[in-house]
């Protein structure tokens, strides 16, 4: 009985929480009268015969005269090269932590930490006037660039890293690997779950980041997805009901598609590295 209890409750919650989207969904495919009926329907009908009357032309507005075709292509753009590049660099840097000793090493990594408690806010001023400074203001790489390491993420990797059998690399050391052979033969490959963690979680944050966009880009051209939705939504006729909700439809799907695929790693990931670590 308590069991039933718990599974209801928790099918109820599911509802809760995909009602929305849902909702969002079909009004993506709504036209702008079927929207106000008096009667709300979750499926686009025609509110006065009832019939069928889903339409592709809010989608066909957003992505060409709302401008969120070019900027879906550039979220892709700057995710596919910033992720990767984010996470090499983190990877590196935490296994430098966590392994190679170094003169300050600990210091070093004690003052990163200390970074993290400067509220991000206060950063944002220093972070344009450094792009600036390397004429990287307006431009693609100046949405890369100065978002290219986490403190954050080496703080995870360096814990895992640290979990991870120092036998092993010793062995490696004594057979004359060195130092990069080990981290990509050896550290890499046992670090799956944090690596899967920390590429998901790096691909959501800046998907679905609008601040840094909108303070380093005045072209158009350059907009991402979170800024150009935001640009759909305060233009006259943009601002409209079904295509605020088609432009969030192309905002989300991607976003849903990863967690999808991916759910079973990130719920590995975090469990293993929270007992690891």
């Amino acid at each position: 009985m308590r069991k039933a209890s718990m599974y209801a409750a928790l099918v109820l919650l599911a509802a809760v929480s995909v009602v929305p989207f849902l909702w969002m969904l079909a009004t993506s495919f709504k036209h702008g009268q079927d929207i106000y009926s008096k009667v709300p329907s979750l499926l686009p009908l025609d509110r006065k015969t009832g019939e069928w009357a889903a339409t592709l032309g809010n989608y066909d507005y957003v992505l060409g005269v709302g401008g969120l075709g070019g900027a879906f292509v550039n979220s892709v753009w700057v995710c596919a090269v910033l992720v990767p590049a984010k996470l090499l660099i983190d990877a590196l840097a935490a296994y430098a932590f966590a392994r190679i000793p170094f003169p300050g090493r600990d210091r070093l990594f004690v003052i990163m930490l200390g970074g993290m408690m400067v509220p991000a806010i206060t950063l944002l001023v220093p972070r344009i006037h450094v792009t600036q400074s390397l004429g990287m203001f307006d431009t693609g790489w100046g949405l890369i660039v100065p978002n290219i390491a986490s403190v954050l993420d080496i703080f995870l990797m360096r814990q895992f890293f640290l979990s991870l059998p120092a036998e092993l690399e010793e062995a490696a050391l004594i057979d004359g690997a060195g130092r990069m052979r080990i981290f990509w033969t050896i550290v890499l490959p046992l670090s799956k779950p944090v690596l899967a963690v920390v590429t998901i979680t790096s691909f959501l944050f800046h998907w679905n980041d609008l601040v840094w966009p909108l303070l380093v880009t005045n072209d158009p051209e350059l907009y991402t997805l979170p800024l150009a939705l935001q640009q759909l939504v305060a233009s006259p006729d943009g601002g409209r009901a079904y295509y605020i909700m088609a432009g969030a439809t192309l905002a989300v799907l991607p976003v849903i598609a990863v967690l999808l695929v991916f759910q079973r790693r990130i719920l590995a990931g975090i469990a293993f590295t929270g007992l690891k670590g």
